[in-house]
């Protein structure tokens, strides 16, 4: 390929001078459109905060990585405890513009508005996207019936200001059980302290199958996964099912309740909007690329789906006016994000 002449380097003749000026109003263009720094940084760099190594939105983020690489981004995948840090990060973490959140957790932060960082944060989160149902997986000792079992149980609810702990309080709070002790450890301690008879049972709220239940767990531990079928938390939270060996330990369908996972940013006007607006548009498109080759969850995303109390991005809707959806068949969600149920519960 023949490479491009300079014409700045030229030497004089009789075009010179007005080819050296051509050059200098193309360079300022260039520099005051911000090509030449983006051609020099290479691609552009963001990130993504996820979960846990073994969950559905760090499979999610690398999904992502993958997809919008060929697009000239540099996606980074960050762990995480969960939506919590997750929303603080897209807020303040540098070159961070996505986050993956519960709905529950988002509807907290909304309704907050006594604590002057949350209401300048919840201002500005904006929805992406809407993306799959997670499921509430209870994980205990098989003599544990369901949900209501647990009054009087040692239960592992997850680390603090995590995902997983805010939904159990809610579970617990709803229903109105009591158990014995609600430890805040994570997940893989969890299981470990579950396995060894230490607590009896433990909450992960995440978008079936999740890798830490399907590779660290067999029959011969003898758990089963706990039904929640409490009228009063199915008032709140949609129900759901964990269909029949979604496990190889598992052999029956379990009822459940579920949360929406979200895909947020934080509206960052001046340095955000574009970048966000191209990757949402990249999803958009390709969503029978992310079903066929991403996890399985990505069969049960509906990118239309009505969140209550949240609207999407202006600057994803501005990139998708007009876009059709590469999709065979948009799936419809079920699932309510109880944000009127919590600012209920908030408001006591």
């Amino acid at each position: 390929m023949k490479t491009s002449r300079s014409y700045v380097g030229m030497s004089p003749g009789k075009k010179g001078p007005r080819r050296r000026f051509k050059a200098v109003a193309v360079l300022v263009v260039l520099l005051c459109c911000g090509v030449l720094p983006a051609l020099a940084q290479g691609p552009i760099q963001m990130g993504v905060m996820t979960g846990g190594a073994k969950g559905t939105y760090y499979q999610f983020g690398l999904n992502l990585q993958h997809l919008i690489r060929t697009a000239g981004f540099d996606l980074r995948v960050d762990n995480s405890k969960g939506s919590v840090e997750n929303i603080y990060a897209v807020y303040k973490k540098p070159k961070t513009q996505l986050g993956i959140v519960q709905s529950d957790v988002l509807a907290f932060v909304a309704k907050v508005d006594h604590n002057p960082v949350l209401k300048r944060i919840s201002k500005k989160i904006r929805m992406v996207f809407p993306l799959y149902n997670e499921e509430i997986h209870l994980l205990g000792k098989k003599e544990i019936l369901d949900f209501d079992y647990l009054s009087g149980k040692r239960v592992a609810i997850g680390t603090e200001g995590s995902g997983n702990y805010l939904t159990a309080k809610l579970l617990f709070k709803v229903a109105e059980i009591e158990p014995a002790a609600m430890l805040t450890i994570g997940l893989d301690e969890a299981l470990t302290r579950l396995k060894k008879g230490e607590i009896d049972a433990m909450f992960y709220v995440a978008g079936y199958p999740v890798k830490l239940f399907a590779e660290n767990v067999t029959a011969e531990d003898n758990l089963a996964l706990i039904p929640i079928v409490n009228k009063s938390i199915l008032e709140f939270y949609p129900e759901s099912r964990i269909p029949a060996n979604t496990y190889r330990w598992q052999t029956r369908a379990v009822r459940t309740a579920a949360v929406k996972a979200v895909l947020v940013s934080y509206d960052f006007r001046r340095y955000h909007c574009e970048t966000v607006g191209r990757v949402a548009k990249l999803i958009y498109e390709n969503m029978d690329w992310l079903t066929e080759n991403g996890h399985s969850k990505w069969g049960s995303v509906d990118l239309h789906y009505t969140l209550k109390g949240w609207q999407q991005y202006d600057c994803v809707r501005k990139y998708l006016a007009g876009v059709k959806l590469n999709r065979s068949a948009t799936q419809s969600a079920r699932v309510n994000p109880v944000l009127d149920a919590i600012k209920e519960m908030l408001s006591e």
